[in-house]
């Protein structure tokens, strides 16, 4: 079954981004009572994929997703075998991302365009079907893989703009979800430092800079510590009003779903009361 089918995944028009590798069941109970249709999990969660039946089984309605597994860290086949588990327990309310990380974060001399595709072999193999995955994709090859492989892509910090391209070159049948960061301030120095300090790893990975660049940000802009026009960019800031209004220039682009990631809220105690403000404006219903 291709994406092409007209099948996407239902997440709601948002979720949560965590950085954390896992969700704890309370948490996502949390997200779910908030008016958030998923919730993403990234930093490479590990293939075992333990810690989404306890999730699901706390929650109703709320979709899990990884954000993503990495395919370097995480063989195919237990990823596989998660998915059939999870599948089993809660059908169709889980959704695997998968992706290729940093060239950086690697040592493998496979190139990371044949190792994803060799990847999603090993997934059809396990009978992970295209219609419950979706690929990290930044540029024209992997988003077009992500129609031809997946039901779409999970483009990450990135902007409107890019989503508008992403819509263009996928069609309207993919599923496209990108992230984006916010900071719940009306001050504009203080969101730009919290933003820069999260972004400043990131100016040193050459797929997300490339992808700025074919953005139309210049050289300057994309040199540590980034401009302040990147960072205004890449993150949200201002009331929850002009929060949302901003999140919603991806829905306006084409974006199905948006991953919100709050940032400088790690822990619950700070995310949630983050979540609530934003679910108003954001239009969500608990």
């Amino acid at each position: 079954m291709t994406a092409g089918s007209g099948l996407k995944p239902e997440l709601g028009r948002y979720g949560v981004w965590l950085g954390t590798r896992s969700i704890d069941p309370e948490l996502a109970g949390q997200i779910e009572a908030a008016g958030y249709g998923a919730a993403w999990i990234g930093g490479s969660p590990d293939a075992e994929l333990s810690w989404v039946e306890p999730a699901l089984a706390q929650t109703t309605s709320l979709q899990l997703a990884t954000g993503i597994v990495n395919v370097w860290s995480a063989p195919a086949a237990t990823v596989a075998q998660s998915f059939q588990r999870i599948e089993s327990a809660h059908p169709g309310r889980f959704v695997l991302g998968v992706g290729v990380g940093h060239p950086e974060a690697t040592q493998e001399y496979t190139k990371p365009y044949d190792a994803l595709v060799g990847y999603l072999d090993e997934l059809d193999a396990g009978r992970v079907p295209n219609s419950r995955r979706v690929l990290a994709a930044l540029g024209p090859e992997v988003l077009r893989l992500s129609a031809e492989r997946a039901a779409g892509a999970h483009p990450y910090l990135t902007t409107p703009e890019h989503t508008a391209k992403a819509r263009e070159l996928l069609g309207n049948s993919v599923f496209l979800a990108p992230e984006h960061k916010v900071v719940l301030t009306t001050d504009r120095d203080e969101a730009r430092a919290t933003g820069r300090k999260f972004i400043d790893f990131y100016l040193g990975l050459s797929n997300y800079v490339n992808n700025w660049l074919r953005l139309g940000f210049t050289p300057d802009d994309v040199r540590k510590p980034g401009s302040d026009r990147l960072i205004d960019a890449l993150v949200a800031y201002g009331s929850a009003e002009a929060i949302a209004q901003r999140l919603d220039e991806h829905v306006q682009a084409g974006a199905d779903h948006v991953a919100i990631q709050v940032l400088g809220a790690f822990k619950a105690d700070k995310l949630l009361p983050v979540l609530s403000e934003l679910a108003g404006p954001l239009g969500l219903s608990r």
